[in-house]
């Protein structure tokens, strides 16, 4: 076959010496030295093009030359022309091209390649198996490299220690260690090497406890780890956390004198970082005697991941000074450092250095560009930047979702989840964790259900981390039995799964099985963490139990969880919730860091406890400080208006909400206003308020208004919302209850009569009135008519004679809610067992006398208990403070804190 120059033009100046036309080693030396000078594609082609007009294009030795510069200067185009052109190839060719290939890419040809020359009857030598063998690692080829395997066992290669060595990585990073386990057991030469690529496959397949013990097994046979072991083995380290082991290594390393090896010393401060002794990742990355932009890259990164962003923002500023180049790493980590801290103007200032420096978007800046400006609350411009992402990845999408999460977006981060799966990028793990709270923040059990479904279809139900998301989401959507059920099935449940499980019974006010589950977590021994104690804390909240709330508040002095600031807040709220206002705003005054959280935690606490004005006040505080408020201050801060019948202050503040902080009204924040208005009598006012609102009004908002015509008696209103009320939520009993309590108030039998069979025929039960009362560090709950207590003999006793003595003074007893055709008698009867009076008289024959008694209820106080409580507290002379679903009740000498406003 002849060769045709690719392209015949050479410039005029290279000339050949006369001599060297009839001296072919002079020839061959000339175009070998020229070769060798060449800095690109066109000065090959020159060169190339000058040996064909003189001859020399068919020189093997040449060619081989030729071929090579085209690998070293990744001009594999030009390569395949050239490869293609040569008329007789050997070993050495083909091992040139395949190299080429392997290394510059596209890799896939390379395996191409190696087929073809096999086909062509050339048989691979010690050189050709490890470069195919790499390029069947990277493209995770493991069929073609168990066929290239086949061919060195039958060339008898087998034993070579870089062929071997080829083996462990390319099952390695095929995910086959098993494999790569045989095969370095059959190596009868194992060298450093070896060894290296043995426990580097086991760290990349997440075996960090194998790599360990190779590496013990490796020292154990007198084989000396160098530079390459050590940083095979570090990472293992990091991975368990293995902080003695790592010191141990380091200790070699300085033995071994190569701490000053930049790489070595840049693996150790990953590990340190890793294993949270970040004091000793500052210490050696100081005392380093040459750092590269590697080693800054991970010290940035090591702070970062111990929650030091400041100091990872820090340095980063120091690496500009000292004038080291910053690459996309640095910009990835510092950006993250950014979003940590809320850090917008320092994130925007990085954003234009991508800009000016014309940095890609792609890849990781573009995705940590899209966390910090998600994380800064611009989720508008991280979606701006999503969508002119031409190489989005899974991480991209995975930052996007989450943002959308994350900033109360769940709806959008839903219907993107939705476009994802119609793109060829394949959701994994992190994707379904990101996804699913947005279904728990809509409560959208439909489509957190339609997601489970996927996640066992994708074969995610071994993972941990979707599971226990998938606990939370039903949790949030108010299943905590499917939660449990979820959770039962994790075969291996870490801290994160049993806090997720502890919360969903908190969350769903199932006090008592959070409570449980925290004392068989730490039968289990899982040690509680912060996380811990802000999930079980709302436990103690719920059902009032103050003195066991009181015993982990201890637990968590001892346990230095107290600085949390997260923690704290918990703590103020169970104290608030329980009752204990005073010791709340002690402990709030007292907390060396307040977030919006711990403002507003303190604002509902003083709304509840019938002290709203105070809570008005530390709202102004509040902005005072600095403190920007969130949503939820302004839910806490309008519900104390609401229970405040302070009209005009809500008013103001609800419009202050756009006006002046950028806060979209959600659904709660409308319900507080339908509440203010409705109790303030504005009931014309509150419909129109409902129907000009810009989102669909929600059944709990309707039916705010259908408790305030229970208020001011409006039957006919109340008629025609309880109707559109059972037809949006058919199912919930309490609107069926709550007509009927308007209709008993004013004596329309019949219609009670109608409102229950209702409920008969959609088999719907009023849910029972519960009500805790805790003493001796033990809760006791009391049902309506409840005779099932020990004491209960006492009780009805004590309730007896107190009813006597009530009348006396003056009580009579509210019938108004008890079916008509009961005799009187009985209606009493029937008012004197409620949950609420259980509770009151039992706590009154097992406290001290002079002590308050605090109780707690599921659901509203009723009118009677309500003025009953009142005549109580004059008789006996003790304070009851009780918490019923809306808010509490300090009730002293007669007088209630809610001025009989509630």
């Amino acid at each position: 076959m002849s060769c045709v120059p690719i392209i015949t033009k050479f410039s005029p100046t290279l000339r050949i010496p006369s001599a060297m036309a009839k001296n072919s080693v002079c020839g061959e030396s000339f175009y070998s030295s020229l070769l060798q000078q060449c800095t690109n594609k066109y000065a090959l082609e020159e060169v190339h093009a000058h040996m064909f007009k003189t001859g020399f294009n068919h020189n093997i030795i040449l060619e081989t030359k030729l071929l090579q510069m085209c690998t070293f200067l990744g001009v594999m185009d030009y390569g395949r022309q050239v490869f293609d052109r040569i008329s007789e190839t050997n070993v050495l060719l083909w091992n040139v091209i395949i190299r080429g290939y392997a290394i510059n890419g596209p890799v896939d040809e390379a395996i191409t390649l190696y087929k073809e020359m096999r086909e062509r009857g050339f048989w691979p030598d010690k050189y050709t198996f490890p470069v195919v063998l790499k390029a069947c690692a990277s493209f995770s080829a493991l069929r073609e490299g168990k066929r290239v395997h086949g061919n060195i066992v039958k060339t008898g290669f087998e034993g070579d220690v870089f062929v071997g060595a080829g083996l462990l990585d390319m099952y390695a990073k095929c995910g086959c260690i098993e494999n790569a386990f045989q095969v370095f057991n059959k190596m009868h030469d194992r060298d450093t090497v070896s060894w290296s690529a043995m426990i580097a496959g086991y760290v990349q397949n997440g075996y960090g406890k194998e790599a360990l013990t190779i590496f013990c097994r490796m020292q154990s046979e007198a084989v000396a780890a160098d530079s390459a072991s050590v940083m095979s083995v570090l990472p293992a380290c990091a991975q368990l956390g293995a902080l003695q082991e790592g010191e141990s290594i380091h200790a070699y390393v300085i033995k071994a004198g190569f701490e000053q090896h930049i790489p070595v010393g840049t693996a150790l401060l990953n590990m340190y970082a890793k294993c949270e002794n970040i004091d000793s990742a500052c210490q050696l990355f100081e005392t380093m005697a040459e750092r590269n932009e590697i080693s800054w890259n991970a010290m940035i990164d090591g702070y970062v991941k111990n929650g030091l962003a400041n100091k990872a923002l820090e340095l980063f500023c120091h690496m500009q000074i000292v004038g080291l180049k910053l690459n996309t790493v640095t910009i990835s980590s510092t950006l993250v450092a950014c979003a940590g801290l809320g850090a917008f103007q320092q994130g925007k200032s990085i954003h234009a250095f991508v800009i000016r420096n014309e940095v890609m978007l792609d890849g990781s800046v573009g995705n940590s560009l899209v966390v910090m400006y998600a994380r800064c609350g611009s989720i508008g411009i991280g979606r701006l930047l999503f969508d002119k992402m031409s190489g989005r990845d899974v991480i991209s999408w995975n930052a996007m979702i989450g943002g959308y999460a994350q900033n109360g977006h769940a709806m959008e981060a839903l219907i993107l989840f939705k476009k994802l799966l119609v793109t060829d990028v394949k959701p994994n793990s992190i994707t379904i964790v990101s996804m699913l709270p947005a279904c728990a923040d809509l409560e959208n059990l439909q489509q957190g259900k339609g997601s489970h479904a996927y996640i066992v279809k994708s074969g995610f139900e071994t993972n941990t981390t979707v599971m226990t998301s998938l606990v939370a989401m039903y949790a949030k959507c108010g299943e905590p039995e499917t939660a449990q059920q979820l959770f039962d099935k994790i075969s291996v449940r870490d801290l994160v799964s049993w806090n997720a499980m502890i919360g969903a019974y908190a969350q769903n006010g199932h006090g008592n099985q959070a409570l449980g589950l925290f004392h068989q977590m730490q039968l289990e021994g899982a040690m509680p963490n912060a996380v811990t104690m802000t999930c079980v804390l709302p436990a103690y909240a719920h059902i009032g139990a103050l003195q066991q709330g009181k015993m982990i508040h201890a637990y968590i002095i001892r346990n230095g969880f107290d600085s949390d600031v997260y923690v704290g807040t918990a703590i103020v709220d169970m104290y608030s919730k329980c009752g204990r206002i005073n010791t709340a705003r002690v402990l709030f005054d007292k907390m060396c860091q307040r977030n919006v959280v711990s403002w507003s935690a303190m604002i509902a606490g003083y709304g509840m406890n019938g002290h709203e004005k105070v809570a008005l006040e530390l709202f102004f505080q509040m902005l005072e400080a600095g403190t920007k408020p969130t949503h939820v201050t302004f839910v806490s801060v309008l519900s104390a208006c609401s229970h405040a019948g302070l009209l005009e202050e809500g008013w103001k503040l609800f419009d202050s909400m756009t006006r002046d902080y950028s806060i979209t009204p959600k659904e709660e924040h409308y319900a507080c206003m339908v509440d203010l208005l409705g109790r303030a009598g504005h009931l014309d006012q509150a419909q129109n308020f409902i129907e000009k609102m810009p989102i669909k009004p929600s059944p709990g908002i309707w039916g705010t208004l259908l408790g305030a015509c229970r208020i001011h008696h409006n039957i006919e209103l109340a008629k025609c919302i309880a109707d559109r009320l059972f037809d949006l939520k058919p199912t919930n009993a309490g609107y069926y209850v709550l007509l009927s309590n308007i209709y008993a108030a004013a004596g329309r039998w019949d219609d009670i009569v109608n409102v229950r069979q209702l409920m008969k025929d959609r088999d719907l039960k009023k849910t029972p009135g519960c009500s805790w009362i805790e003493t001796n560090n033990r809760v006791h709950s009391f049902l309506v008519g409840d005779r099932s207590h020990p004491q209960s003999e006492n009780i009805y006793s004590l309730l007896e004679s107190m009813f006597k003595k009530m009348k006396e003074m003056g009580y009579v007893p509210n019938t108004d809610f008890v079916l008509h055709d009961v005799e009187e008698e009985l209606k009493e009867d029937l008012l004197s067992c409620h949950s609420e009076k259980l509770a009151i008289a039992f706590g009154l024959l097992n406290t001290r006398p002079g002590t308050p008694i605090c109780i707690t209820k599921n659901l509203r106080v009723c009118i009677d208990c309500h003025t009953a409580t009142k005549f109580i507290t004059k008789i006996v002379g003790r304070e009851i403070i009780m918490r019923d679903a809306n808010r509490f009740h300090h009730v002293k000498d007669g007088l209630c804190s809610c001025s009989d406003y509630w």
